[in-house]
């Protein structure tokens, strides 16, 4: 529908200024280059999520919505592929500044986010967990992880107690936080009883996953979500 383009075209807009203004603060050396990718991580899905509600009850509106990690998808791919170049983009989102790495972590991430949207859109918690657990808790966990990571956990000196920790404790009130957000909007039904137990034990699930010495095998990208839906 007309509405639903509409709300997609500002959500691009809001996308691009959000990514654009940690691309400045990065290449300004206003921000360390990985705590801005980490909040780019933390911040864009987390927003996204939060502007379902805006889309009409328009079977076709999930599609629509989509069409926001989509378009990113292909920046991604345009700049991963070195087939133009955005130093200020690969700067904020990458982790040691080449252009390849955008075909890794954060194309995962916006592969996931079109797949929450398409999958399980607003109809199910166990999208909305998989974006908390993957842009909140993963995030979080490894900025706290950065700053106060002195203490390393025994079987992987990759990972910290205050990174595991932190991505328990934040992907937990995250989680919780955005079910109650589409709860009172009606958009689905909880009993709370229930849903504290079922998101403490993705929480402990999804924190083992990252806490494991796989990255270079499997992207937290992937492996939170995909804990966290199965």
């Amino acid at each position: 529908t007309a509405w639903d383009m509409g709300c997609t075209s500002l959500i691009m807009l809001g996308a691009y200024g959000l990514v654009s203004g940690f691309d400045f603060l990065a290449k300004s050396n206003v921000l360390d280059q990985k705590l801005s990718r980490k909040l780019v991580h933390i911040s864009s899905g987390l927003l996204f999520m939060m502007a379902w509600p805006l889309f009409s009850s328009s079977a076709d509106a999930r599609y629509i919505t989509a069409i926001v990690p989509l378009a990113n998808c292909a920046r991604l791919l345009v700049y991963g592929l070195s087939y133009a170049s955005n130093e200020g983009l690969v700067k904020a989102v990458s982790r040691e500044g080449k252009p390849e790495e955008l075909l890794r972590g954060p194309l995962y991430y916006v592969m996931v986010l079109i797949f929450c949207t398409t999958v399980f859109w607003r109809e199910s918690p166990i999208g909305m967990v998989s974006l908390a657990m993957m842009c909140g808790g993963d995030g979080i966990a490894d900025i706290m992880g950065r700053r106060f990571g002195g203490l390393k956990l025994p079987y992987n000196h990759e990972k910290s107690w205050a990174g595991s920790i932190s991505m328990f404790v934040f992907g937990f009130l995250i989680s919780l936080g955005v079910l109650s957000y589409f709860s009172k909007l009606g958009f689905i039904q909880l009993t709370w009883e229930t849903i504290v137990q079922n998101v403490a034990i993705i929480s402990v699930a999804a924190t083992i996953v990252e806490s494991l010495p796989v990255t270079q095998f499997l992207d937290d990208n992937i492996s939170v979500p995909l804990t966290s839906i199965l």
